[in-house]
């Protein structure tokens, strides 16, 4: 069992990185904290993500989709699914990133 306070995460970018290898876990995780306009690009991962969306709005590219979400919405993006996000709104965005890997693996496509 471990305890930590997610400002103790080291801060890549925009977020958080909880990686699941180095805290026992099954999953890795960012805390998003992105201001208007931020987002990733184009990217893949070879697993399954879930997007919660915690506070603001976001404009979600899925494969050929794209979609607003707002607070209190999740999004599963399927393995290999090529997708992204931005801050759509005026607000910061803050989303939970749930990784189905103990560890990070992406592959940027933009």
């Amino acid at each position: 069992m471990s305890f930590r306070e997610v400002e103790q995460l080291p801060l890549v970018g925009m977020s958080r990185e909880f990686v699941g290898a180095e805290e026992g876990a099954p999953f890795s995780a960012y805390i998003v904290n992105a201001p208007p306009g931020q987002g990733p690009p184009l990217h893949t991962h070879p697993y399954v993500e879930v997007m919660f969306t915690i506070e603001g709005e976001a404009t979600v590219t899925l494969g050929d989709e794209a979609r607003t979400v707002r607070t209190g919405e999740i999004v599963v993006v399927p393995a290999h699914t090529p997708h992204r996000f931005v801050n759509s709104g005026t607000k910061a965005l803050r989303q939970i990133d749930i990784h189905a890997s103990p560890q990070f693996i992406q592959t940027d496509l933009a």
